[in-house]
């Protein structure tokens, strides 16, 4: 019985090839995937692998040994466990509070908390950490200007505990959220037309059925810390990470098989919790929480319950907010903590000086936006609409480069890149590159989302009646998935603009890029500078954003239908 059914499989299979073969241009943009797919993300990956492994003599593994034994790395790969804990658990917690507030609740706020979650995602990644140097450093405003305190130090874990979990718990509220709304509230009313009280019910039932859903919130946010470059660079004093270690060990020390070594262990760890994330966790998720809700929600009116929500969820949204608009308003500083004269002398440097950096970044992230936006939507067509040998190739490929920290990316591609027979070092190209394979899991999983609720039917009549491939995708499949194709589009050029941790390793005196600009000005203590460059991203940003709304608007679809 299972032969025959394989037998039946490989038919089935043989088949379809046949019918690729038969079509160039399917065959030809599988084959190009395909070579994209290995050349740009399995290539790096294994480069990495190869100078951490192979020394002067051969194949060794001293520099892992030398590594392991290490008392430094040791204490850095606590830090970074430590760090991504507290933050996993401190960014779902509030997570769960603000999603609680938006699915539940009569709030007057709800506006406000979408902004919050926005902000973090079109902002450079860093700019909380500048902040809050300037709020509650050694001659921070609220700590040397307020209270008087002039031995301050926001360096170090508490600063970054603060700044990683204000940055990272929108994508816990983004999350829970949506999964909150699916919860059929007929449950909830069961258990309350039972007898049971508001906090019986949320500890017996949503609690319950929001568990793999917190758990997945938790691993994403653990993830996405123990990642993150830019903060513990800019805040983490020595309190050092193995994200920020890799930089060191590879471009401060000039120790590229060090910093190989650190970045393999740190790829082993990030790609065990996405696979734990993505194909255990996640499916818990969907199974648990399934389809939509079978009616809207009544929101909870009683005061006792919306005012401490409201009242805890507005004090975190003040906060953060304050951190944002700190940054263009120092911008106007003469010296940010130390003479608040106001003056548009770091405008002016940004202007006369460094407007390289703005024109290369926006450039760059203009190219790599509509190269993002199709690459995602033809491997998301692929993965979905046929059926070929490599398909599952492609689908763990491309949604790989999701998990891999951007300082093992950087460090890839510095290896990979920089001999024959492909010499990329220093070129538009090596940067255009980084941007297209960080961004495109996004918009495959948006694609394959997409495509998976539309009826293969609509696109099987055009080919019977002779359409290509091509046709098909062009004229079928593409106008029917726009909604997930903009928002590619819109994540792409965000997350191009603000990028950091890869690129840190790629840029060159031929092209400059803002975020490392901003990372620079920081460094050597330009904080007007820095908050100028920040500011300028930031409107940037805003406008492409708004520019792209406004073509969206035009071809019929809302900003609501769009997710950044």
């Amino acid at each position: 019985m299972g032969l025959n059914k394989q037998k039946s499989r490989l038919k089935s299979d043989i088949v379809d090839m046949k019918k690729i073969w038969r079509d160039p241009v399917l065959l030809v943009t599988i084959i190009f995937v395909l070579l994209s797919l290995l050349i740009f993300i399995l290539y790096p990956l294994y480069a990495v692998l190869k100078v951490s492994f192979i020394g002067n003599d051969g194949f060794t593994l001293d520099a892992y040994i030398t590594t392991l034994k290490s008392l430094e790395f040791r204490k850095t790969l606590a830090n970074t466990l430590i760090l991504g804990i507290t933050v996993g658990l401190l960014s779902t917690i509030i997570g769960f509070i603000f999603a609680y507030a938006d699915s539940y609740i009569k709030t007057h706020f709800k506006k406000l908390f979408k902004l919050v979650s926005i902000l973090p995602i079109i902002s450079p990644p860093f700019v909380l950490a500048l902040s809050s140097i300037m709020l509650f450093g050694q001659y921070g405003l609220i700590t040397r200007r307020i209270f008087g305190i002039e031995d301050a130090n926001i360096y170090g874990f508490k600063g970054l505990v603060l700044v990683q979990t204000m940055t990272f718990f929108p994508v816990a509220y983004l999350l829970l959220t949506g999964l909150l709304k699916n919860i059929d509230p007929s449950l909830e009313e069961a258990s309350r037309d039972m007898g049971a009280s508001r906090w019986k019910t949320f500890t017996t039932v949503t609690l319950p059925l929001m568990a793999p859903g917190l758990a997945n919130s938790f691993l994403l946010t653990f993830i996405e810390t123990v990642a993150d470059f830019s903060n513990p660079m800019v805040i983490g004093g020595n309190f050092s990470t193995l994200a920020t270690q890799i930089y060191m060990q590879a471009i401060g020390n000039y120790d590229m098989q060090g910093g190989a070594t650190v970045a393999v262990i740190l790829l082993v760890l990030s790609i065990l919790l996405f696979v734990l994330e993505k194909y255990w966790i996640e499916r818990k998720t969907y199974v648990t929480v399934t389809g939509k809700a079978s009616r809207e929600r009544t929101p909870i009116t009683e005061k006792k319950i919306v005012y401490p929500i409201d009242l805890i969820c507005l004090l975190i949204t003040v906060f953060v907010l304050s951190f944002y608009v700190l940054i263009p308003i120092s911008a106007f500083f003469n010296v940010a903590g130390v003479d608040y004269t106001l003056t548009t002398k770091h405008f002016k440097y940004v202007w006369e000086l460094g407007f390289k950096a703005v024109k290369d970044t926006t450039l760059l992230s203009a190219i790599a936006t509509p190269i993002t936006g199709v690459l995602g939507m033809v491997i998301a067509f692929l993965i979905v609409r046929k059926k070929f040998f490599g398909r599952g190739f492609i689908e763990f490929t491309s949604l790989l480069a999701m998990a891999v920290p951007g300082t093992v990316i950087g460090i890839g591609y510095v290896s990979a890149y920089n001999t024959k027979p492909l010499v990329l070092t220093g070129t538009a190209a090596i940067i255009i590159i980084s941007f297209v394979m960080r961004s495109v899991p996004v918009g495959v999983r948006s694609g394959v989302a997409s495509l998976q609720q539309i009826d293969p039917s609509i696109e099987e009549a055009a080919s019977d009646l002779g359409a290509s491939s091509t046709k098909v995708f062009t004229s079928i499949t593409l106008p029917l998935i726009k909604n997930a194709f903009f928002s590619g589009l819109v994540y792409t050029f965000v997350r191009s603009m603000t990028a950091v941790s890869a690129v840190i390793f790629l840029v060159s005196a031929r092209y400059s890029l803002l975020t490392v600009q901003i990372l620079s000005q920081v460094d050597t203590g330009r904080f007007g500078v820095a908050s100028a460059y920040s500011t300028i991203l930031i409107i940037i940003v805003y406008i492409a954003i708004s520019i792209l709304y406004f073509v969206l608007g035009k071809l019929g679809v809302s900003k609501e239908e769009i997710e950044i």
